[in-house]
């Protein structure tokens, strides 16, 4: 499609286009209200435009809606909430003479249309022309190309969304009850989500499960004739290359080298080329909008929904200021090709401006009906549409504007060199090290924008990293050898930007409905993100393990692509959707049977334990309840003692870790407010976005110079639901738990020793350690100081509006007195 004239006052506010057949009067439905407000300022007093406010009819919620045996034929509602909607829409048809059906061009938009098209003309005596239109950007020319050459609704689409939408509630209906059954209510499973979940959850174990590896570097620290001083690092001894394992390895490399000569082998200095990246596509948008502006994938969508249908420019109306959004093509139109150079030329330079226009490929399997995400005129700059936008959408605009103009760039130029230095050590063995660096010689696309990353590369630790002027042969002084130490670090936890990466280099989903997927997985409690990162809960891992166990093939990666490039197939009408169905059910009909039959039952599944029951004194055992693992007794139902775990079951972040806003980006703070603990905006007023604490957070442990009584590992400090505690630091195997003891003997049985305890409401009270054998407890702190009264052996500490007082725990003694509080030293 075309852009938009260079400037907002070429604009037109309101046109006649050249319509199809019989221009009378004529309804245009599409989804959204600014949609609307925007294609009606292009389409004139003739067209009447309103909103369906997204789909009008699905699948019904309280029921399959699908009927197997009649070829999953799906049995489609009236959306609960709709009904008003879908009668307006009915009555304006019935005064127009032709019908422009103008939802979003893809599978979702083309099923609208199909149930729009469906309800629209039930019941009429008077047959309408129904028209399909369809336009990459809402602009006055697309708008109006697209009414000129108006089409009819593709059914290939149609049915690749019905058969995912079917897919997806045979999955969701037959499975979310074995949840129910087996792990508690409420839970539910998604043929997507469920992959999702299991990346994340594979991938904690991942990090769980490894061990760490020491190894070493050595750093010489060299002087040339010339300035600056550089470090090379140790590469290869005798042509090999060199592992250090550890310190005495290390050390051994550094006494051969000590009074070694180093001298320059080799200089290699070479230019290197850094190529633009291509222009947006949904998931680049989402990865890169989640790395720069802390945006959520769903936020990311939101925002760029309301940038494609139109955003207010003040005088000049609802202006549509990108392309269509929901897209994997890297494919961009000849005309703004040729905006975009005209417009690099005036603004930055000749220089700047590659002989040809720059062509990225699109992936093989990528559907390519649309463009890439861009803006629909780069003349729409973002200093000249910040007065009319939210900051957040000038936030997002900005990066597409940006990397749609640079796509279409010269590369950045570097000078690279690299200095090999070698050394003879005493020990008879050459030594290679080497120092790379490179400095910018051009900037090209990279004045205008840079791709975030991930992860620092090794071209990163060069940048910027000036070495001297050398020669082969040149004699070096060396100033240090520096030996380090470090360890190999797991694989990161994903970030949204990082899963919707490996989930798109997967062929899982689609990155339309990774927004989706990403919000339920947390909305159902499988997964919570700390820091930007996701860590599964207990119940995801849970829910995950039962589902991958049950059903290999139904949620493993591999299956699933293959899963969406049938989608695909439909969509391209090489595949029926009803063949597609019964292949896929056959095998998942099985599945079902045998997991109802075999899946376990997580509810009745008791994990033995060392410790003991504190009434019965019978053993304890790990059951599952409605709120994850709990200690009970073995003894139920005759006992029915219950007691948290010590620790949480998952390592979790620390709070101190940087959260983001996921509306704005802006850093959120802690607060506390009348219900506690939350994290806040640093926006506020401007942004009031607000998130609950997660109680299943904690701190990191701290040791102690301390071992464990039970196995010998060393104590830490652990912080709990009611605050600190130590314990064993080789939780699970060993559940040691230190109790707080009073330093004073038990006054009942003089055998024990008094310590604190917590109730299962977490109340603080006191008791013997020998407990069940002694029963003493007091809910008051005891002190070892007589009654003077009475000659009780203990007082204990309570506390009143005007003070702290010791009072004699015997009823019948009114025995009190003022208690001494110790100042600290410190304060005094």
């Amino acid at each position: 499609m075309g852009t938009n004239p260079p400037n907002l006052h070429n604009i037109p506010k309101e046109g006649s286009p050249e319509g199809h057949g019989n221009m009378g009067k004529s309804l245009v439905v599409v989804e959204s209200p600014a949609k609307a407000k925007t294609i009606s300022r292009y389409l004139g007093k003739d067209f009447v435009v309103k909103a369906s406010l997204g789909h009008i009819k699905d699948l019904p919620k309280n029921e399959l809606a699908v009927d197997i045996e009649n070829g999953f034929t799906p049995k489609y509602e009236i959306i609960e909430g709709k009904e008003k909607v879908v009668q307006e829409l009915r009555r304006a048809a019935q005064e127009a003479d032709a019908i422009y059906l103008a939802a979003d061009p893809d599978r979702e938009g083309e099923a609208i249309c199909h149930h729009l098209a469906e309800e629209l003309t039930r019941g009429t005596k008077k047959p309408r022309p129904i028209y399909r239109v369809m336009f990459n950007e809402i602009t006055s020319k697309a708008v109006r190309e697209a009414f000129k050459n108006p089409g009819s609704i593709n059914m290939s689409l149609v049915e690749a969304q019905q058969a995912r939408r079917v897919l997806d509630r045979l999955v969701g209906y037959k499975i979310s009850p074995l949840l129910w059954d087996k792990v508690r209510r409420g839970l539910s499973a998604g043929r997507v989500q469920t992959v999702a979940l299991r990346l994340i959850v594979e991938r904690e174990r991942e990090i769980q499960n490894f061990v760490r590896k020491e190894y070493w570097t050595i750093d010489a620290h060299l002087e040339a004739s010339k300035p600056p001083a550089f470090a090379a690092r140790l590469q290869k001894r005798d042509g090999q290359a060199i592992e250090l394992p550890d310190e005495q390895a290390a050390q051994r490399v550094v006494e051969a080298l000590q009074d070694a000569e180093f001298v320059v082998d080799s200089v290699v200095t070479r230019e290197k080329r850094r190529n633009p990246v291509p222009p947006f596509i949904t998931s680049t948008l989402q990865q890169e909008a989640a790395r720069k502006l802390k945006f959520s994938v769903s936020r990311t969508m939101a925002i760029a929904q309301r940038l494609y249908e139109g955003v207010e420019l003040g005088e000049h109306g609802s202006i549509g200021l990108i392309t269509y959004i929901r897209t994997d093509s890297t494919r961009v139109s000849e005309e703004a090709i040729r905006d975009v150079r005209d417009f690099i030329a005036r603004r930055y330079g000749p220089e700047y401006l590659p002989e040809s226009p720059n062509r990225y490929k699109t992936k093989k399997e990528a559907q390519d009906a649309h463009e890439a995400i861009r803006p629909t005129s780069v003349e729409l700059t973002p200093e000249m549409v910040a007065p009319y936008l939210k900051e957040d959408e000038w936030k997002l605009y900005q990066l597409i504007w940006q990397r749609f103009v640079a796509s279409q760039m010269t590369p950045a130029l570097y000078d690279q060199t690299t200095i090999e230095v070698v050394a003879r050590g005493k020990d008879g063995g050459t030594y290679l090290f080497r120092a790379s660096g490179s400095v910018p010689k051009f900037e090209g696309f990279l004045k205008v924008y840079e791709e975030g990353k991930d992860e620092k590369t090794e071209e990163d630790e060069e940048l910027g990293k000036k070495l001297p002027l050398v020669s082969p042969g040149e004699l070096l002084k060396l100033k240090a050898l520096e030996p380090e130490q470090h360890f190999t670090e797991p694989p990161p936890r994903y970030t949204e930007a990082t899963l919707v990466k490996k989930l798109e280099a997967d062929g899982v989903g689609r990155p339309s409905t990774y927004a989706t997927i990403l919000s339920t997985i947390q909305e159902r409690g499988y997964v919570v993100k700390k820091g930007g990162k996701f860590y599964p809960t207990e119940l995801g891992m849970v829910v995950s393990d039962l589902l991958v166990q049950n059903f290999a093939d139904l949620f493993d990666v591999g299956y699933t692509a293959r899963m969406e490039a049938e989608l695909d197939e439909i969509e391209e009408g090489r595949r029926h959707w009803r063949a597609a169905l019964e292949d896929f059910y056959e095998k998942f009909k099985r599945d079902l049977e045998r997991a109802a039959a075999e899946m376990a039952d997580i509810k009745r599944l008791e994990e033995p334990t060392d410790q003991r029951c504190d009434k019965c004194g019978r053993p304890m055992v790990i059951r599952w309840g409605r709120h994850g693992r709990f200690l009970a007794c073995s003894g139920y139902p005759e006992c029915t003692n219950t007691r948290e775990l010590a620790q949480a079951d998952l390592e979790m972040p620390s709070e101190e870790m940087a959260e983001y806003c996921p509306n704005c980006g802006r850093p959120m703070v802690l607060k506390r407010g009348r219900y506690g603990q939350f994290y806040a905006c640093t926006g506020y007023p401007d942004c009031k976005t607000t998130r609950r604490l997660d109680s299943r957070s904690k701190k990191p442990d701290i040791p102690l110079e301390e071992t464990c009584p039970e196995c010998g590992s060393q104590l830490v400090i652990k912080h709990g639901r009611y605050g600190e505690f130590t314990a064993c630091s080789n939780y699970p195997k060993c559940r040691y738990i230190q109790r707080k003891a009073l330093e004073m003997p038990c006054p009942v049985c003089g055998q024990g020793e008094l310590v604190e305890k917590r109730s299962k409401r977490g109340r603080l009270f006191y008791g013997c350690n020998r407990y069940p054998e002694c029963s003493f407890v007091s809910w008051d702190k005891p002190v070892k100081e007589a009654c003077p009264e009475c000659g009780s052996p203990y007082l204990v500490e309570k506390r009143f509006k005007n003070g702290l007082y010791l009072a004699c725990p015997n009823r019948s003694c009114k025995y009190r007195r003022t208690a001494e509080v110790e100042v600290p030293a410190e304060v005094q």
